[in-house]
């Protein structure tokens, strides 16, 4: 499935929608630190694995923007466990 994921500066996350609904990972970013805080898919579209590619933009962008991460979001922290190649973005 292809999206077209923004990055929407303005709320502080990366978002698609998706047949109308909205899914967002929600971020703080403060002194060279990205914190995820949040991924959201509303439950009519779960299971397509939106929040895995909401997930793996937000971290291309930290590695873009040599950004630290701290995956304050549980499924952000179990993402980056099963994808070691962005252990090396943990601040912690």
């Amino acid at each position: 499935m292809t999206m077209t994921i923004i990055h929407n500066t303005a709320e502080n996350r990366f978002q698609v929608e998706v047949e109308s609904h909205l899914a967002v990972l929600d971020y703080a970013l403060m002194d060279g630190v990205i914190t995820f805080t949040h991924t959201g898919v509303p439950s009519p579209i779960e299971g397509r694995g939106i929040a895995g590619q909401l997930v793996q933009r937000g971290l291309n962008y930290a590695r873009e923007e040599n950004l630290k991460v701290i995956p304050a979001c549980s499924y952000v922290a179990r993402y980056i466990e099963r994808h070691p190649e962005y252990q090396d973005l943990l601040a912690i």
